[in-house]
């Protein structure tokens, strides 16, 4: 089996090491269309901190988390062995041999007096405040939260993720003690947060981006792959990590398992759109339920036909959630634009586009 090793991202990470420079001041969104590599650059990043850091990596992909006692579990690496009823002689202890964490270290029955706390978020932010101020003396501490938009839709006393946005700004802006980064695919989540009136002037946007084509020509170079099969590849894939990384492993007939990719993602689009035909394509919003008729779909995805991506003011709010929501559409709220979410998406698009007007 061939391993893919970590590939490029040079821009990015200079600018994130710019960043981890400098005393800490905003909190840093990184986002970007799926598949585009975010995690995987965070974690190369995080193996080639010099030791000055302390980085503290949660990764909430995957996790089912619907109120605080959920969010602890992740948020928190236990330490069983650990029975100290002092934070500042804690962090010294972890200090010497603390090596890359999935979580922030705590002892146990300190994270079992949060756990009994009726107002656990209050508890939870003096220890992790604590904590952080004891590890600043002697490294820099980082604090990296992948797919935070799983907790967005927490409310208990209040929606969780503006304690916490409150929470990073105290971190941040007013005692400059950690650099806190917030990964997340999830456009319409990044899209609020770009609006949001508490992070104006608190925060930053880096975008990770899928490949561009000369840094793609590169990557297959180092794969063996000819000219012919390069083109192949970015007229197919564009510049998407996961979609090159599938073609480096298919063997010799890349021209084949292309056509099987772009074949799978044209069923995926035709099979959102009969559903829309036999029952409506239902999403939600808020609190509102919105149903996109096979019409209405069609006739935005139309002006994908020959443009590569739109102003996101030229869909309409309905059908541009629900197709972002479908992982088809990428917005991007700080250049305001929006696109497929892949040059494989874009050609399925044009492909199903090209059938229904036949």
């Amino acid at each position: 089996m061939k391993r893919i090793e970590f590939y490029d991202r040079k821009k990015e990470i200079k600018e994130i090491m710019n960043i981890l420079d400098t005393e800490p001041s905003l909190i840093t969104f990184i986002y970007g269309p799926i598949n585009s590599g975010k995690t995987t650059m965070i974690s190369h990043l995080i193996e080639q901190l010099p030791e000055d850091y302390a980085p503290f990596y949660i990764n909430l992909r995957g996790r089912f988390i619907t109120d605080y006692e959920d969010f602890l579990n992740v948020l928190f690496e236990i330490d069983e062995k650990g029975v100290v009823d002092n934070v500042t002689e804690y962090a010294r202890s972890i200090l010497k041999d603390m090596g890359n964490v999935s979580g922030i270290p705590i002892p146990v029955n300190l994270f079992e007096q949060i756990f009994e706390k009726k107002d656990k978020s209050k508890d939870m932010f003096k220890y992790m405040e604590q904590f952080f101020v004891e590890i600043s003396k002697k490294r820099t501490p980082v604090l990296i939260i992948d797919e935070l938009q799983v907790v967005g839709d927490i409310k208990i006393d209040g929606f969780l993720i503006y304690k916490l946005f409150n929470f990073f700004i105290r971190l941040t802006k007013e005692l400059h003690l950690c650099h806190v980064f917030a990964v997340s695919s999830d456009s319409l989540f990044i899209e609020q947060v770009y609006s949001e009136a508490m992070l104006q002037g608190r925060s930053r946007h880096l975008l990770v981006d899928d490949f561009n084509k000369e840094i793609t020509m590169d990557f297959l170079d180092e794969y063996g792959f000819t000219d012919v099969e390069k083109e192949l590849a970015w007229n197919y894939c564009g510049g998407k990590p996961i979609y090159l990384v599938e073609l480096v492993n298919s063997g010799e007939n890349r021209k084949k398992k292309a056509e099987e990719m772009l074949g799978m993602r044209i069923g995926q689009i035709e099979g959102l759109i009969e559903d829309a035909r036999e029952f409506g394509y239902r999403i939600s919003y808020g609190d509102e339920k919105i149903i996109l008729s096979e019409e209405h779909i069609l006739k935005n995805l139309e002006k994908f036909r020959d443009r590569d991506y739109l102003k996101a003011s030229e869909l309409s709010k309905s059908v541009k959630l629900g197709l972002i929501k479908a992982n088809i559409l990428f917005l991007d709220s700080v250049k305001q634009i929006i696109k497929p979410q892949s040059q494989l998406d874009l050609l399925a698009i044009r492909e199903v586009m090209k059938d229904e007007k036949n």
